[in-house]
């Protein structure tokens, strides 16, 4: 099989929550750039729309602002997509946020809002979708779910976000629950661990602390767009195909050596 053919997914429906922004906007723009139809969900709905236009120049993009941490919102961006699709062959769980606080401040609204989006969302949105899914895949090539989880989520971090730490290790585990479950009705479940990407959440980081991972990553920079381009095609391709459970962290070596 040519390398063409392994990592295409050109003409494949492809959903990606948290989608406007960040790690979620470099995969979406990797699939609508690889000739992919992608659905791109946030709750800025200016946002979401003006990254949606803009991907739009060079193939297909679609908006449709959400709350995904509000099962309601969940429902409706779920019966958008059934309105609009007969399948969906990728659906990346990428939405999420974080809460930093000590430990004798963190406050209840802080582990409940990352612990809605980051994992409850998850479950729910892959739930509401999964018929599209099955009508996605085949015994050949199955619908892939990807979610994404956090090197936090896979040792222990130095900043005190929490809810965020515990909720990225549910979301990994998860992964393995769904893996085990789904693969009987043709969907891969597998699930990306980033480590230290740009993004509107990583810029809260505290400068100091982010020279330091920098430094004690043994690649010694950052991911860039391509980097996760690269592994979310990857999940999403024939080349993955045989890939189901796993857990890919995307963090130059960070989580595994520090």
């Amino acid at each position: 099989m040519r390398i063409e053919q392994l990592f295409s997914v050109a003409g494949k429906v492809v959903v990606v929550t948290g989608g406007s922004r960040g790690i979620g906007e470099m995969i979406a723009r990797a699939y609508v750039e690889n000739g992919a139809k992608v659905y791109i969900t946030a709750r800025n709905a200016a946002v979401c729309d003006g990254l949606a236009a803009e991907l739009s120049k060079s193939g297909e993009c679609v908006s449709i602002p959400a709350n995904l941490a509000d099962i309601a919102e969940i429902d409706r961006f779920a019966r958008e997509i059934e309105a609009r699709e007969q399948r969906v062959d990728v659906l990346f769980n990428n939405a999420g946020a974080s809460w930093g606080a000590t430990f004798d401040q963190f406050p209840e609204s802080g582990w409940d809002k990352v612990m809605d989006l980051n994992v409850k969302s998850v479950f729910f949105l892959t739930q509401r979708l999964v018929k599209l899914l099955e009508a996605g895949g085949s015994a050949d090539d199955y619908a892939r779910v990807v979610n994404i989880g956090s090197i936090d989520g896979m040792h222990v971090s130095g900043i005190e976000t929490y809810s965020y730490a515990a909720s990225k290790a549910a979301v990994l585990h998860l992964t393995r629950m769904m893996a085990k479950n789904l693969a009987a009705r043709h969907i891969a479940v597998n699930a990306i661990a980033p480590g230290y990407f740009p993004s509107k959440m990583t810029a809260g980081i505290p400068e100091e602390w982010a020279a330091a991972s920098v430094r004690a990553t043994p690649m010694k920079r950052i991911g860039t767009p391509e980097d996760m381009a690269g592994v979310a095609l990857y999940l999403g391709s024939r080349a993955s195909g045989f890939v189901c459970g796993s857990v890919i962290a995307v963090d130059g070596g960070y989580a595994t050596t520090v």
